[in-house]
């Protein structure tokens, strides 16, 4: 069988000449749409209209957008808006998420004195995104052994290409895993994104709204939860997708085992969860669907984009180094 679309980053943010192609993940899995963008600003705005998702995946957008931007530079350095301004925007499409900011600090850092930017970056990059498979792979591989035949898990969001090894590597085993998917609202990440990719895995794969996560658990007909971090604090505290929160919460009462695909380390300039900005979106996205409204215009709506389970709901943190209690501190 093949391989989900969404288990390679190459197979959706990828250069084609002077352009960044970007996979547009609102339209999947009906329509594979393909946007363009010719400099980081472009890039920008594909970021923040949600086109390109999941943490590491952004990272990676944002980074070509910095790549663009140094093409500029040395094409015509008089008028291109100088790098350091040009991370400052990138970075502020998501500001919840750890992995983007890290990445162009990373990437500026190695730039500095060179007159050939966009050839480093460029090489760094090729460099993080093979990195970057490895680690959902070796993550999925560690996470794998959690897994018992007739497990029916329940996901969030998309877990990234992680959870996708994961299972592979559950069904290669001769695992039987059944998985459930909530919605994710408003942007259904989980139905068209995780559920899809699942499903193409050739697994029994059944899609719940948000509010029936709750029900199912207290009838017993969920094993285990997985979900993804989008930064994990010094303290353990972990900023995901809203709704992350309210799962833990309901887990934690049915004695259901609460499992975060970490990834990658902690972020050290994050002591606890108080300092993790929470992105607020604009709140038509909430009293809205597909551009029509589903309320009152003298409605308001609230969309703050991720929330912060504290550690003492998580019951371990994956890596691609092992399984690590969310406030063992050997994470980093």
């Amino acid at each position: 069988m093949q391989e989900p679309l969404l288990m390679d980053i190459g197979n959706t943010v990828y250069l084609d000449g002077d352009c960044l192609i970007v996979v547009d993940r609102r339209e999947l899995p009906l329509r594979v749409s393909r946007l363009s963008c010719a400099d980081h600003l472009q890039v920008a705005e594909v970021i923040e209209r949600m086109a390109v998702q999941g943490a590491g995946d952004i990272a990676v957008a944002a980074g070509f957008g910095l790549y663009l931007a140094a093409r500029a530079v040395e094409r015509n350095p008089r008028t291109a808006e100088k790098l350091e301004k040009v991370s400052e925007r990138l970075t502020a499409t998501r500001p919840t998420g750890h992995y983007l900011a890290a990445l162009l600090k990373k990437l500026l850092l190695k730039t500095e004195g060179s007159s050939r930017p966009s050839e480093i970056i460029l090489a760094s990059l090729q460099k993080i995104i093979e990195r970057q498979r490895t680690i959902s792979r070796e993550t999925g591989r560690r996470a794998e052994p959690l897994l018992s035949s007739g497990d029916r898990i329940l996901t969030h969001c998309f877990a990234g290409a992680g959870l996708l090894y994961m299972l592979k590597f559950a069904r290669e085993a001769g695992k039987d895993i059944r998985v459930v998917c909530t919605e994710t609202r408003p942007y259904l990440q989980g139905a068209k994104l995780t559920a899809w990719s699942v499903s193409e895995l050739g697994m029994e794969t059944t899609l719940i709204t948000d509010n029936m996560a709750a029900h199912f658990m207290s009838r017993g007909e969920i094993d285990k939860v997985f979900t993804a971090a989008d930064r994990i604090a010094m303290d353990g505290t972990v900023a995901n997708k809203i709704g992350t929160l309210q799962l833990a919460i309901c887990a934690a009462r049915y004695g259901i085992p609460f499992y975060v695909l970490g990834y990658g380390d902690r972020d050290g300039n994050t002591p606890s969860g108080k300092d993790i900005p929470i992105e607020d979106r604009d709140p038509d996205e909430v009293t809205r669907f597909k551009g029509e409204p589903t309320t009152s215009p003298l409605v308001r709506g609230r969309y703050p984009a991720f929330d912060l389970t504290p550690p003492d709901l998580v019951t371990a943190v994956i890596t691609w180094r092992g399984i690590h209690r969310p406030d063992d501190f050997s994470l980093m």
